[in-house]
């Protein structure tokens, strides 16, 4: 996209391109992470329902304050927390700008290890935040000391972690999460969107919170709540840090059909996060079937995994695209993303992978 010369866009917008995954109509979509398995048939009428119930008074505003949501949210994070402890908003990424609303701006910098989220730059660019970047390993986990190094000599203003990292699926070591804390001067984000997937054992930032008041953790219900269509995203965090988003958010920002779904969701989270383990378990049979034939494989912790490496990485994606299969190009060069799909899903990308790989065409 390149803005006309007679539009006043702001110059570091006028070359910039819209973000997105490509939306192609294939028959097997592992390109966005989303939840392979639906909402199940209570929950889908639950939802309904109490849509059907909001939609009654859609002429009045919603609660600004999602009250009844945020305590709903508290309950299944557990960990003490209650309504005055958590936010949310339109997905995770309304929850992340206003994060950097807050707390970033004019003269204020983030910070994050790349490779990362590719929306964490932009959140910075669309608020005026300088945005600095420390790199990772060849494992893509986070070197401890290096990363106290650079936040001690950037003073950021925000550090945006992950955990499980995206696109690596890498999770991110408790102590390196400590170290920073002791540290970093101002708020650390530890984004969780992919936390329900992680292999037993990998801890929850959710508990650092009452020892570190400028720790905030987000979630999401997209990925394993399978509601990405809800847009519903949420943090957990100091009372003070809820209320300085309080200020920077739009009035009514979330609506009352948001929040209805949301907690129709909640109420019906035994069914949803029952097929979690199934795909975890995919997963790894997915990771161990890629090693198999040769790949490498970056360890995951999230509902995706990374793998390369190949010379001309859009062209083994085209070539998959062309058998009717769709991933993603993102990622440190020479490396692909392919989200955990059922079971059948994931056995026809793996016979369209070996026909590229057989083709004798893509070298890696």
């Amino acid at each position: 996209m390149s803005a006309p010369d007679w539009l006043p866009i702001r110059d570091e917008l006028r070359d910039a391109e819209p973000y997105g995954a490509p939306q192609i109509d294939v028959p097997i979509r592992l390109n966005t992470n989303e939840n392979p398995y639906g909402p199940s048939e209570s929950a889908a009428q639950d939802i309904g329902e109490s849509v059907r119930t909001v939609a009654l008074g859609l002429n009045r505003y919603p609660d600004r304050e999602a009250s009844v949501l945020r305590e709903a949210l508290a309950g299944y994070l557990g960990h003490g927390l209650d309504a005055s402890r958590v936010w949310a908003a339109n997905g995770s990424n309304e929850v992340m700008q206003q994060i950097l609303q807050a707390f970033g701006g004019p003269g204020r910098t983030a910070l994050s290890f790349a490779p990362t989220y590719s929306m964490y730059p932009e959140y910075a660019r669309n608020t005026h935040t300088c945005w600095v970047t420390g790199q990772r390993r060849e494992d893509f986990g986070i070197d401890t000391r290096s990363a106290v190094a650079l936040v001690e000599a950037e003073q950021p203003h925000v550090v945006l972690l992950t955990s499980p990292n995206n696109p690596t699926g890498t999770a991110l070591d408790p102590s390196t999460l400590t170290s920073i804390l002791d540290v970093a001067p101002g708020i650390v984000v530890v984004d969780e969107a992919y936390a329900e997937f992680r292999r037993e054992g990998t801890p929850t930032a959710l508990a650092l919170l009452d020892e570190h008041p400028r720790l905030v953790v987000t979630r999401t219900m997209s990925k394993a709540f399978a509601l990405a269509g809800g847009r519903l995203g949420y943090l957990a965090a100091h009372p003070a840090v809820v209320d300085a988003l309080r200020v920077v958010r739009l009035p009514y920002h979330l609506s009352s059909v948001t929040q209805a779904t949301a907690l129709a969701a909640l109420r019906h989270s035994g069914e949803l996060l029952a097929q979690v383990d199934a795909l975890r378990a995919e997963r790894d049979r997915t990771a161990a079937r890629l090693r198999g034939a040769g790949f490498t494989v970056a360890d995951s912790d999230a509902n995706f995994i990374l793998f390369g490496t190949f010379d001309d990485r859009h062209a083994v994606w085209q070539a998959l695209v062309d058998r009717g299969v769709l991933i993603r190009e993102t990622g440190p060069l020479g490396w692909l993303r392919v989200s955990i799909g059922t079971p059948s899903e994931m056995d026809v990308f793996h016979a369209a992978l070996q026909e590229v790989a057989n083709d004798g065409t893509q070298e890696r």
